[in-house]
């Protein structure tokens, strides 16, 4: 058992840890191969394919344990090292904590995006982007896009709304599902009802390899999505009687029955069921 700190509590030497361990999961190669899996899996719902991680109900068990496997990978060099947490609700300037010289570096510069400070700047010689990401191998960052179309990190009352919803997930199980936790915080914006919200917003408010399916370029992924993970056990706890949905594949014929996971469908590439990843009580916790 371990635990997922607030990465606003991290001490110096956690920081350090944990950023030495990133940069020596690169060094070996390991890093570059979950960015190749996330762009994997990536899968669009107007694609006619099983899409286990994105605008799907199994979005939140699929990236459970994509995060555990990184974090396993991370042990593997520190045992001692676990992913934070990022809350963008309350660290949502770009003078936060986490964008600090000695953890993750800053914003991107004018012109180019490209990031010039911390550890994960090309100049340090530590990090490349590359494997048909960007034409260029420096990481960039757009902190709220400014300009036409400027965009601002999710609130609190954001994340209460999606909290607040007692059902997990609603047909057609996708990225127009209107209802339902799962979409309210996965966040794809839906004509006449939303905008882009909460855990896509975030990915638009950092911008760079951020803004798309190689996201994991950028190592701020990982605090951001353990943030999702601990919405979902907070949601878990606020609806104790709610189910995962669906908790089998969808009975129409339409196609989505072939694309969709339910509870007991082992999704790719380990092979485990939603029902497997419910609770992650035995394993760590959030402080």
């Amino acid at each position: 058992m371990y635990t997922r700190k607030n990465q606003r509590d991290l001490t110096r030497t956690e920081k350090r840890r944990l950023v030495d361990a990133i940069l020596k999961l690169k060094r070996s190669g390991r890093y570059d191969d979950f960015v190749v899996m996330h762009r994997e899996f990536y899968v669009m719902d107007t694609e006619n394919r099983p899409r286990p991680a994105h605008m799907t109900a199994s979005f939140f068990p699929w990236h459970r344990r994509y995060l555990l496997e990184f974090e396993k990978a991370l042990q593997g060099i520190d045992p001692g090292v676990s992913v934070p947490y990022w809350d963008w609700t309350t660290d949502n300037t770009p003078s936060s904590s986490l964008w600090a010289e000695d953890f993750l570096g800053g914003n991107g510069r004018p012109g180019d995006r490209r990031v010039t400070t911390g550890p994960f700047a090309h100049e340090a010689g530590n990090w490349s982007v590359g494997r048909g990401v960007t034409d260029e191998n420096y990481l960039t960052r757009n902190f709220g896009r400014p300009g036409r179309n400027p965009v601002s990190l999710p609130t609190k009352d954001d994340v209460a709304r999606a909290l607040k919803d007692p059902v997990y997930d609603t047909e057609p199980w996708n990225s127009i599902s209107t209802e339902g936790f799962r979409n309210r915080i996965e966040g794809w914006g839906i004509r006449g009802v939303r905008t882009v919200a909460n855990h896509n917003r975030v990915h638009q408010w950092v911008g760079g390899p951020m803004a798309g399916a190689a996201s994991p370029e950028d190592p701020v992924f990982w605090l951001h999505h353990s943030f999702i993970d601990l919405l979902w056990d907070r949601w878990r706890k606020a609806h104790p009687s709610s189910a995962y949905l669906p908790g089998r594949k969808p009975a129409s014929p339409g196609r989505d029955r072939d694309y969709v996971f339910g509870l007991d469908d082992p999704m790719p590439p380990w092979n485990v069921t939603p029902a497997q990843l419910l609770d992650h009580s035995k394993l760590y916790r959030y402080a």
